[in-house]
């Protein structure tokens, strides 16, 4: 399946994405999408580089790893957590554990989160790629 950016724009306009405090993209493949999300919204915006699986998706990790160990000094935010694919939750959960003191609420362009484009089991080309 091929996603477009007619498309791409028009299902992340239809999301409710309101009252959050702060973006936070999971690096690499979250960083285009919560771009875009960050400039509808107008909020401030930050990476965490976590890492589970390489260019081909194959795991390279038992369990996904931080790959940098820089403290947001975050409590108490309403925060977008943002990555473009989930799988196992992996990922996901770790970054959940690292901003814990938060409220948080995923968001992702293919697989379960509290808040997707899709939720299918085959792989989407993104139209940035």
């Amino acid at each position: 399946m091929s996603l477009n950016w007619e498309e791409f724009n028009r299902r992340l306009t239809a999301l409710d994405l309101k009252d959050f405090d702060l973006i936070v993209a999971i690096g690499q493949g979250g960083i285009i999408p919560a771009a875009f999300i960050q400039q509808k919204l107008g909020i401030p915006m930050q990476i965490i580089s976590i890492q589970y699986r390489d260019k081909e998706h194959n795991p390279i990790y038992e369990d996904a790893k931080l790959l940098e160990n820089r403290s947001f000094n975050l409590k108490n935010k309403k925060i977008l957590l943002v990555d473009d694919v989930s799988r196992t939750g992996k990922t996901i959960n770790k970054a959940k554990e690292y901003l814990k003191d938060n409220q948080i609420k995923t968001f992702v362009i293919n697989g379960p989160a509290d808040l997707n484009l899709f939720n299918e089991k085959e792989c989407i080309k993104m139209p940035w790629k």
